[in-house]
């Protein structure tokens, strides 16, 4: 094991978009397991729009990151020693570990994953809390009926993907917006989507006419800003819009665009929710479970954007999502 493990934590918060000195590289002592804990070496780290809202001090679902911490992270860990009768050398884990090459835990949080039966990384995205947020998101809070029409937008993300082809298992018309010919070719290409939207291509809200002609049921918000306002004009009567995400607005240095055409939840008879997965936590297995069993089936294809390096290449990787260069989950691999 080595004796050094190398953290990325937050230096200071960041105002718009993530600068390099808004992070620390750090360097300690590796840790050795006390009683009834485990060490593990750091195999994969996640990286998800979420990230940013952590780092500002305001009231959320969870509190932000403090100065000075290591980097909230999702990531899967291989143990390399236990005194933890839960965990043996060899496993691989999943939970929230931060971004860190070497980690202690006693266990809380952290799930046990079988390699055999899918990639190391997939536990991050399409069975762990993209595929989870997808899911629930689609199922419960947009109470999604068979034969309906559902919009996405980030549809080429991590979340987007599984929305998408979740909604056309289920037997929906399936519209997804993203960024570029090449998003929205593997939207409709690879991935079943019924058409794509490209938002950098033109007129949204025209090609939303076009493509939602009995207007849009479920709209699922990953985007916010002008995105959101277009599909609010498309909305069915009693559509349900739900708020997952609003990459569009996180690095605002000017207070969050809101949606100007809200009245059409009233004209529609519409519901518009905002929800957090974790809240769906107690149910992640039955879940994962029937998303196995469609990726099995071949009915769901997982999409990753896996990059090769070390800690040390967590910010610029992290910065990826804002650009919009990743396709589906985007995934650190530590090399």
């Amino acid at each position: 094991m080595s004796a050094i493990n190398r953290q990325i934590r937050l230096a200071s918060r960041p105002v718009g978009d993530v600068r390099p000195e808004d992070w620390e590289h750090a360097a300690v002592p590796v840790e050795e397991p006390g009683e009834g804990q485990f060490a593990g070496r750091t195999r994969f780290v996640s990286l998800d729009p979420a990230m940013r809202g952590w780092l500002d001090d305001r009231p959320s679902y969870l509190p932000p990151v403090g100065i000075g911490e290591v980097m909230r992270a999702g990531s899967v860990v291989e143990v390399t020693a236990s005194n933890h009768p839960g965990y043996s050398p060899g496993d691989f884990v999943v939970g929230t570990f931060g971004v860190q090459e070497h980690v202690v835990s006693d266990g809380r949080g952290a799930t046990r994953i079988d390699p055999s039966l899918a990639p190391p990384s997939t536990y991050l995205g399409a069975l762990g809390m993209p595929g989870m947020t997808a899911y629930f998101g689609l199922l419960d809070v947009g109470a999604l009926k068979e034969g309906e029409t559902v919009v996405v937008s980030g549809a080429a993300g991590a979340v987007g993907t599984m929305v998408g082809q979740i909604a056309k298992i289920k037997g929906c018309r399936v519209v997804g917006i993203a960024g570029g010919p090449e998003k929205c070719g593997l939207l409709t290409d690879e991935l079943g989507f019924d058409a794509a939207v490209d938002h950098r291509a033109g007129d949204v809200r025209r090609a939303l006419r076009e493509h939602t002609p009995d207007g849009i049921d479920v709209y699922f918000d990953n985007v916010g800003g002008e995105i959101l306002d277009a599909a609010l004009t498309r909305l069915a009567m009693h559509a349900r819009v739900v708020i997952c995400g609003a990459i569009s607005q996180y690095n605002n240095e000017t207070p969050v665009q809101g949606p100007s055409n809200y009245l059409t939840l009233l004209v529609r008879r519409a519901r518009m929710e905002g929800f957090v997965v974790f809240d769906y936590a107690k149910r992640y297995a039955q879940a994962a479970q029937e998303i196995a069993g469609w990726i099995g089936e071949g009915r769901i294809k997982v999409k990753e954007h896996v990059v090769t390096g070390t800690v040390d290449d967590f910010p610029e990787t992290l910065q990826m999502l804002f650009r919009g260069e990743n396709t589906g989950k985007l995934v650190l691999e530590l090399a």
